[in-house]
């Protein structure tokens, strides 16, 4: 028979999809939800109180981020480790979070089976991540450091060669699409190439992405 459980709090906007991870949590043995919030500062308010392990945490949240919140949360819950839950992958967030002190960040489409473990995994000294994750920050380190493109332009320039259009990179980066057209433009400039085609291909063959 368990003997204790793992406490967990979940900061997520989305009422349904809260809803559905605090069943999964509250039906699974060892496990326990012992806060659901909305946003950081409904969370702040009460989480001290809910003595929270884990914390899983969205990026998209009304008012504070969930990255700027997570230096917010270490200073109210010291020991509560932070996963990340997002459906956000772009590479600027996820070293941001990390800096921040998140331990994980796994992505919404990861299966509830693995967001269990890596709570585990968390709990245990680990650092789990989606394996989509896990291959961004290792291909990051594999980079050419003499790139002539700033981290921006990087993160651009592979957005683009994932076939994503200017207007879906910017919603997906929270700029102006005319900024996206700038970086572009910066791209092909310090690249020496006219087209996406010849951006993608030189810089990969680089290692520049």
């Amino acid at each position: 028979m368990q003997e204790f459980n793992i406490n967990i709090c979940l900061i997520e906007d989305d009422e349904t999809i809260r809803e559905g991870y605090e069943y999964l949590i509250n039906n699974t043995e060892g496990y326990k939800v012992t806060g659901s919030f909305p946003s950081y500062e409904d969370a702040a308010k009460k989480i001290a109180r809910c003595e929270p392990d884990v914390i899983l945490l969205d990026v998209e949240l009304p008012g504070v981020s969930g990255i700027d919140a997570i230096p917010k949360l270490k200073k109210l819950v010291p020991e509560a480790h932070v996963i990340i839950l997002t459906v956000y992958e772009q590479e600027l967030q996820i070293f941001r979070a990390l800096g921040n002190g998140a331990a994980g960040y796994m992505t919404k489409d990861t299966p509830h089976e693995r967001i269990l473990t890596s709570i585990k995994e968390v709990m245990s000294g680990g650092g789990p991540m989606s394996s989509q994750i896990a291959r961004m920050v290792i291909q990051s380190f594999q980079r050419n450091e003499e790139s002539p493109l700033t981290p921006r332009e990087t993160e651009i320039l592979e957005q683009i060669s994932t076939g994503k259009s200017r207007k879906r990179i910017a919603e997906e980066l929270f700029i102006d699409l005319e900024t996206v057209k700038s970086h572009i433009k910066n791209i092909y400039s310090k690249l020496n190439v006219h087209s996406k085609a010849d951006a993608i291909k030189l810089a990969k063959d680089n290692k520049f992405i």
